[in-house]
């Protein structure tokens, strides 16, 4: 009907907005940039994660946490008699994507910060700061219910008989929600403090 009356119709209109040009770009050209940006902002930060969450990185590359890193590998965590080890990023990195965002990019920050400066470029540095480290650590994991450790460690199916007589009673209080994981488990990972 509009093309009856000289007027070209909805979607003949819509395609001509969009091929356009509005002042200097057409609709279309700028969603063509936009979804090229978009694409390049996404597979970068994918790629950034990747690259940034691998134990190389965190031990050697760029963080100053190489005294960590081996006691790491040499751990029960990082070398053990069934071959399954935990990664930096299992441990210090939250899963759920857009938190992980945030927490890298904060904690990016911090770091390369630190980098810069110096704060922790010498062993000694790194034993002195050791222990508020550590702090950190044990105050989020008490903060989040241990849940680095649940994402391996599956309480539910736990059997409680097949475990040392002495931790039985403990672990059932963590089954319960009365205790979590970093309560006893404190240098588990890396040497205590």
């Amino acid at each position: 009907m509009a093309a009856e009356n000289g007027n070209p119709g909805f979607l003949k209109r819509t395609w001509h907005r969009l091929r356009s040009p509005s002042a200097k770009w057409s609709v279309l050209g700028l969603l063509v940039v936009g979804f090229v940006i978009g694409s390049v902002a996404i597979i970068g930060t994918q790629v950034m994660v990747n690259v940034t969450g691998t134990d190389k990185f965190c031990g050697t590359a760029c963080h100053s946490m190489q005294w960590v890193a081996k006691e790491h590998r040499d751990g029960i965590h990082g070398t053990n008699r069934t071959g399954v080890a935990a990664t930096c990023h299992d441990c210090h990195i939250p899963k759920d994507y857009p938190y992980l965002l945030f927490y890298k990019a904060r904690a990016g920050i911090k770091d390369v910060i630190g980098e810069m400066r110096g704060v922790i470029d010498t062993e000694a540095k790194f034993k002195a700061a050791r222990m508020e480290m550590a702090k950190h650590v044990w105050e989020e994991y008490a903060g989040n219910n241990s849940q680095a450790c649940r994402n391996c460690h599956v309480f539910t199916k736990e059997v409680l008989a097949k475990q040392k007589e002495m931790v039985r009673p403990i672990h059932a209080t963590v089954m319960e929600g009365k205790a979590t994981c970093i309560d006893c488990h404190k240098g588990i990972a890396h040497t205590a403090p």
